[in-house]
C-alpha cells in the first residue's frame, strides 16, 4: 500500500507542475509590447524622428557634440565632429541633432572638406546644434529595421 501512495503523490505532484506550467503569469497577461524606439518617418528635407527610451539610450551611451563656427581664411564655416557623420546607402552624409532629450531626428549635410577630426560643412544644422557621435550608427539602424513597408 505504501508504495501505491508514493505513486500516486509522484502523479500528482508531476499533474501540478504541468498544470502551472500552462497558466501565463500576471505580469505577462499585463504587460503590453513595448520597443526601445519610436520611429517617424517624415516628410521633406528631415526623414525621421526617433525617439527612445531611457533604457535605450543609456544602453546606446549616446553622446553629442555642438556644431560650432570657425573662421577658415577670412570666411565663417560650420565644424562638427567626424564621428557624427554617417553615410548612407547612396552615399548621402547625415547626421543625428539632438533638438529634445531622447529625441534624435536625422539631418542631411554637405561636407565641403574634412581635416583631421573636424568635418567642414558647407550646408548642415545651425551652430550649437547637438550632434550625435557615439551612437549614431544604432538609430540609423534602428530607423532602416522599423521602416513600415
Amino acid at each position: 500500500m505504501k508504495q501505491n501512495y508514493r505513486w500516486m503523490v509522484a502523479v500528482l505532484i508531476f499533474a501540478c507542475l504541468l498544470l502551472s506550467a500552462c497558466g501565463q503569469s500576471p505580469r505577462a497577461a499585463t504587460a503590453e509590447e513595448s520597443h526601445p524606439v519610436k520611429v517617424e518617418h517624415l516628410e521633406g528635407k528631415t526623414p525621421t524622428r526617433e525617439t527612445l527610451t531611457e533604457e535605450a539610450a543609456k544602453r546606446l551611451d549616446i553622446q553629442t557634440a555642438e556644431v560650432r563656427d570657425t573662421v577658415v581664411n577670412g570666411m565663417q564655416r560650420k565644424v562638427l565632429p567626424y564621428a557624427a557623420i554617417l553615410y548612407d546607402t547612396q552615399g548621402n552624409t547625415w547626421v543625428y541633432t539632438n533638438p529634445e532629450p531622447l529625441t534624435f531626428v536625422r539631418h542631411p549635410i554637405t561636407v565641403d572638406y574634412i581635416e583631421g577630426n573636424d568635418v567642414f560643412v558647407s550646408e548642415g544644422p545651425p551652430s550649437g546644434t547637438a550632434v550625435v557621435t557615439v551612437g549614431a550608427a544604432e538609430l540609423y539602424g534602428a530607423e532602416v529595421e522599423f521602416k513600415e513597408e
